[in-house]
């Protein structure tokens, strides 16, 4: 759906940390669509035909190992943008982006995208800092999902989801939640129980309802706040200003 307004737009952090000028720019080849659980947004050793900027939503970028298994490094929502090889210039990647929990995102053709970034210098600089504040988060996960408890872990991968969504609901199956946490389903029963029973959240039929959002901090790792610090340093200044 062309024409999304401005007010819209600026649901998506990194669109709204651009000078106004710059978005209203943006603005006419923009489309709305949903984000469906289990799209592929961005396919492995492919070119990326699009860049999207999701709304609320999460999209998991995985890496894919040699037997088949799958490892989460880091999560997108509507702090960022999925396409970044068209912006880096490598036009294909090796990890792939899909969609986990869904929502809605706007959808930029990847040529179009290129056309932006070669009249407004403005939309380089932001997604530089985007990127800087990616790589945080995917070498923040990395230390976190080797050094820390799977229930810190847990609280702080429900954190970020939360801070993605609408509201204090949002669906998420074992099978998701295993392969975010790099476990079995089994460990995922088992620590989902521990955070029911602490009353930070209810997990039934797929759906998980965040009670306590204080408590769940207090359980996180501290990685949960440096990673939010970095974006929030990297992108609501330059909102501000706009």
């Amino acid at each position: 759906m062309p024409g999304t307004s401005l007010r819209a737009a600026q649901g998506n952090l990194l669109l709204a940390s651009l000078p106004k000028s710059t978005l209203q720019a943006i603005l006419p080849d923009l489309r709305l669509e949903p984000l469906k659980v289990r799209q592929v947004l961005q396919p492995p050793d492919e070119v990326v035909e699009e860049v999207v900027f999701p709304l609320d939503g999460v999209a998991s970028m995985v890496s894919l190992g040699d037997t088949g298994n799958s490892v989460e490094v880091a999560t997108i929502g509507c702090e960022g943008m999925v396409g970044l090889p068209v912006f880096l210039g490598g036009f294909k990647a090796a990890v792939e982006i899909f969609v986990q929990v869904p929502g809605e995102g706007l959808h930029l053709s990847a040529d179009v995208f290129r056309l932006h970034l070669d009249r407004e210098p403005s939309l380089t600089q932001t997604l530089l800092r985007y990127t800087q504040a990616l790589l945080t988060q995917v070498a923040q996960c990395s230390a976190c999902n080797c050094y820390h408890r799977i229930e810190a872990r847990c609280a702080r991968w429900l954190l970020q989801t939360h801070d993605r969504v609408k509201g204090n609901e949002f669906l998420l199956t074992h099978d998701f939640l295993a392969l975010m946490l790099g476990v079995r389903r089994a460990t995922v029963t088992e620590t989902a129980g521990v955070l029911q029973e602490r009353g930070l959240i209810r997990y039934r039929r797929g759906e998980i309802t965040i009670l306590n959002r204080k408590g769940l901090e207090a359980a996180a790792c501290d990685c949960y706040g440096l990673i939010k610090r970095e974006y929030d340093r990297l992108l609501r200044p330059v909102r501000k200003r706009a």
